[in-house]
């Protein structure tokens, strides 16, 4: 991983994007956004945190997610509309020596602004991120009934790799199925670079 590219890269942010007759301002998350980014996770029904890596409605989540920011294990995107963020992607490298070119991709779309786009642009922007970083393969998780999700990652040349039945367990004490999916870094980008010309 070459720290330049890195920076450079990220220096890009912030952008702001027409999506749908809604602008929405895409930047790198800080320190500083810890209450923003759980305001936004409480504010997401139930269902939609099941798969998430963390459970980011508790401060000591959000502060562990900061810590690695710090520590350059994760890079998170922020997604703001006119009442604050509303969405994020997020590269979750490995701390494994044997799975450093492997990271999981984490996209997650508040309910107000979905169905514009924000999730695929927040995908492909976290794509440029995982490039620089020396990331050949990202995966993602979903459960199986998140058609929207499911239907995203797979636009994005996401295929499945894996279902592991009922491991997931919600608040409730309801079982939920993992579906899995994994892509190629460098394949998603000759295949956008392909459909750009």
């Amino acid at each position: 991983m070459s720290r330049e590219a890195v920076e450079k890269v990220l220096a890009q942010y912030p952008l702001t994007a027409d999506l749908g007759g809604r602008q929405i301002r895409i930047r790198v998350m800080t320190p500083d956004d810890g209450g923003a980014l759980m305001a936004y996770a409480r504010s997401l029904p139930s269902h939609d945190t099941l798969y998430m890596r963390r459970d980011i409605t508790k401060q000591e989540v959000i502060d562990a997610w900061i810590e690695d920011i710090r520590a350059g294990v994760i890079y998170t995107l922020l997604a703001e509309d006119a009442e604050g963020v509303c969405g994020y992607s997020s590269i979750n490298l490995s701390e494994l020596e044997w799975t450093r070119h492997v990271a999981d991709l984490r996209v997650g779309v508040a309910r107000r602004a979905r169905g514009c786009g924000l999730g695929k642009l927040l995908a492909r922007e976290a794509f440029n991120i995982a490039l620089a970083l020396d990331v050949e393969k990202l995966f993602a998780q979903m459960t199986p009934d998140q058609e929207a999700a499911r239907m995203l990652f797979q636009e994005l040349g996401f295929r499945p790799e894996a279902l592991l039945r009922d491991h997931i367990k919600d608040r409730q004490g309801n079982y939920h199925d993992l579906l899995i999916k994994a892509c190629s870094v460098r394949r998603f980008l000759a295949s956008r670079a392909a459909s750009d010309r």
